[in-house]
């Protein structure tokens, strides 16, 4: 069928599924007719062993050999192939019912951008997911994505939806393992996309392998992507909560020492309190080199709030407040050595000194940190062709 007459391109990746592949595409191909929709079906197969580009073939879909391994890498292929306004993916193990498509595509039809399958809000036939994905692994993850990311999705590792090809090129997707999934609605959210779901079942596969998913191993990959592609809960979150509580104690701690639960803070807890400021700042300052380093690659969009921030936040500014502080440690450092001079350069009172010379240096490194960081991110902001 000619280019521009297809509305639907289904995807399924494929990675030895000669048991099931040719009763998924059957399945393709009947909901596509039965709802007279001009489609193709595309098996990007990944390096299949047992015939499973053969039976896929015979069985009515355009077989695409895709090199580099992986689930991502085969659906990313796949997309890329398609030559439908709209892709319908969904894995080639007879796990879900490819008989949803029509109802794929009318919520694409009303505007969407992409579409969900949720198998929580749908329904889990008995043995079809086992309980350390069902009641842990998916909710948590998907819990944690629509914290991070404030996605209306209850099922973020659905393995059927659906999208709007134009609109999702942009997305740039890039990730080749099982956490594709997380990155599509991911990025599909953080670029303004369209996103909506619908119920789907999900039954046993018709395999008499193992799957693929290997649940430690791919949970993480979700995991390590959901922080990756959040620096605000990564770095930022964390920094503050650690700067503003390590600043909050020092300043409780000035006038002398303090009983908390019955135990002595003194010096040393003040010296503890420091360590949590410089860690608080670093993990701030790395939350915003790596949104400044996301969008001047495209991995994310652009966003308004630090624009308007580095309008006024800008190499001068943090030069000048790296000095400030710089200099207001040096008077705290300077004070305590002009009392050592006074005690002729013999033992003091670490209990009182140490009161001016902890946050004396944590003001000298913090300075440092400031005149440092403004450089990087000014190199970071460099414009590039």
């Amino acid at each position: 069928m000619p280019e521009n007459e297809l509305l639907v391109s289904v995807v399924m990746p494929c990675l030895n599924e000669a048991e099931t592949v040719s009763r998924c595409v059957g399945a393709a191909r009947m909901a596509l007719e039965a709802a007279g929709i001009p489609g193709e079906i595309i098996v990007a197969d990944n390096g299949s062993t047992d015939g499973s580009q053969e039976i896929a073939a015979r069985a009515g879909a355009r077989v695409l050999h895709v090199a580099e391994r992986g689930y991502g890498a085969a659906l990313i292929g796949g997309i890329a192939a398609a030559r439908g306004r709209y892709v319908v993916m969904g894995d080639a193990d007879d796990s879900y019912d490819f008989g949803t498509i029509p109802a794929f595509v009318r919520k694409l039809e009303e505007g969407n951008d992409l579409i969900i399958g949720s198998r929580f809000r749908g329904h889990i036939e008995p043995g079809a997911m086992p309980p350390l994905h069902r009641w842990l692994g998916n909710p948590v993850l998907s819990f944690l994505g629509r914290l991070f990311f404030r996605v209306p999705v209850s099922d973020f590792h659905c393995g059927i939806r659906a999208l709007r090809k134009d609109a999702v090129k942009q997305l740039d997707l890039r990730t080749t393992g099982m956490e594709f999934a997380s990155e599509m609605v991911v990025k599909a959210s953080l670029f303004g996309l369209r996103i909506a779901e619908i119920p789907v079942t999900l039954r046993p596969d018709g395999r008499s392998r193992p799957p693929h998913l290997r649940t430690w191993r791919d949970g993480w990959r979700h995991l390590r992507f959901l922080l990756i592609y959040s620096p605000r809960w990564l770095y930022l979150v964390p920094g503050l909560f650690f700067a503003v509580a390590g600043a909050l104690l020092i300043v409780w701690l000035l006038p002398g020492p303090r009983t908390l639960f019955g135990a002595t803070l003194d010096v040393h807890s003040m010296l503890g309190a420091a360590a949590l400021v410089l860690i608080g700042t670093q993990a701030i300052s790395f939350a915003v080199f790596a949104k400044v380093f996301a969008i001047t690659e495209g991995l994310l969009p652009m966003d308004p709030r630090l624009e308007k921030t580095f309008r006024v936040v800008t190499l001068e500014t943090g030069l000048v407040v790296g000095a400030l502080l710089t200099v207001a440690g040096a008077l705290l450092i300077g004070r305590v050595m002009s009392v050592w001079s006074g005690e002729q350069f013999r033992t003091l009172d670490y209990s009182r000194t140490m009161r001016s010379m902890i946050p004396g240096v944590l003001l000298l490194v913090l300075g440092a940190q400031a005149i440092l960081s403004s450089f990087f991110l000014s190199i970071l902001g460099l414009k590039r062709r």
